[in-house]
């Protein structure tokens, strides 16, 4: 089971703050206390965003950040099977439902939860630095932080390991895991195993535009959802970008560049999906 990655809880995110932005919370329903660390009863989520407005919805890596106009913020951490739906008071309520946000108007916010590995934590805004992880231990946020494909090189060059391995560290590059980094090495034409020392200029800037490009795609898709790894928006569609996947889960398909079927391999314990193509 692979968890998600940049590209869905981008999107997340967005939805978040789209349907919810303006919103007057009207009360909360906590199921299960656990995902809630910090919270000493299950009426005490209700007791502090009741009549609070929803100001705005971000990203702090994977950290999904609501902040209300009580000077309160909720971090939702999405773990394996964790995802957020929009229901209004008619719908069912998934029997993994952990707990809601509900609202005046416009749905009420689900969090859902099948194996209890998500958290909600709320905090007071001001103390949300020292809450959310330091910016220094995470890896660059392409969404968030864009950066010019020579200061890319730059790192590249200094980080020096196999490009599969860089790719999914945490410490270098905030979510891009099992799925988009083997679209992303097919997309640039680069072998897994290839160390990022040795790169080329040019093979640089194709680097470059496939990790940007292909995060980008995978947002603009909606995210990527699989029998292994499901994911479906806040109104519960999946994400389209399986439709577009070139390599990933295609063993023995024909490549789309060279027709040869796509090998699978393992390296350093990971599993790769590559074309004969990339050198």
């Amino acid at each position: 089971m692979t968890e998600l990655e940049l590209p869905e809880i981008e999107t997340l995110r967005r939805d978040v703050e789209r349907e919810f932005s303006g919103r007057k919370v009207k009360g909360c329903d906590v199921e299960v206390l656990k995902t809630f660390p910090g919270l000493k009863t299950k009426a005490e989520l209700g007791q502090v965003l009741t009549g609070a407005k929803v100001e705005q919805a971000y990203r702090h890596g994977l950290i999904i950040v609501i902040e209300f106009d009580n000077e309160i913020a909720m971090m939702i951490t999405l773990g394996e099977n964790g995802r957020l739906e929009k229901k209004t008071g008619k719908d069912k309520p998934s029997q993994d439902l952990v707990g809601a946000i509900n609202f005046t108007q416009g749905g009420n916010l689900h969090i859902i939860d099948k194996k209890g590995s998500s958290s909600v934590v709320l905090v007071a805004q001001e103390d949300l630095a020292e809450a959310l992880p330091d910016p220094s231990t995470m890896g660059l946020d392409l969404l968030a932080e864009p950066l010019s494909w020579v200061d890319f090189g730059r790192l590249m060059h200094a980080e020096d390991s196999p490009l599969r391995l860089l790719l999914i560290d945490p410490m270098v590059f905030v979510g891009i895991g099992e799925i988009y980094a083997n679209e992303i090495l097919f997309d640039s034409g680069l072998r897994y195993d290839r160390t990022s020392g040795g790169l080329s200029t040019q093979e640089v800037r194709r680097l470059y535009r496939s990790v940007v490009g292909i995060l980008h795609d995978a947002i603009k898709h909606r995210g990527t959802s699989l029998e292994e790894r499901p994911f479906a928006d806040l109104s519960g569609a999946p994400g389209e970008f399986a439709d577009h996947l070139a390599v990933y889960g295609k063993a023995g398909a024909p490549s789309p560049r060279s027709r040869e079927p796509i090998k699978k391999t393992s390296f350093k314990h990971q599993v790769v999906y590559y074309c004969t193509t990339q050198v």
